[in-house]
């Protein structure tokens, strides 16, 4: 699981295994270390994030602030996503 940062106790993260072809860029984000319930976030060209789910329950004015660190911080985001995977693709 490459993490790509953390904020407090969440992490931010990418699975290491996306499928074929790899989805859109997105990260993953939980309390503590990955797991299969994280919440999932698109990040879109223009660097903003689309909330796709908040499968573990991440309050809303952390999930929002967590949010903004992601796009505030979308070029390293995206910089590790073609490190790690070698391609990339938006959700828009």
């Amino acid at each position: 699981m490459p993490q790509v940062f953390k904020v407090g106790a969440y992490w931010v993260y990418f699975w290491a295994n996306e499928g074929e072809p790899i989805e859109p860029i997105h990260v993953h984000i939980s309390e503590g270390s990955p797991k299969k319930n994280a919440t999932k976030v698109w990040i879109t060209a223009a660097g903003k994030c689309i909330v796709d789910n908040n499968l573990s329950n991440i309050p809303k004015t952390a999930l929002r602030n967590i949010v903004r660190i992601i796009e505030a911080r979308s070029d390293e985001v995206i910089e590790k996503w073609i490190d790690f995977f070698g391609d990339i693709r938006y959700y828009c």
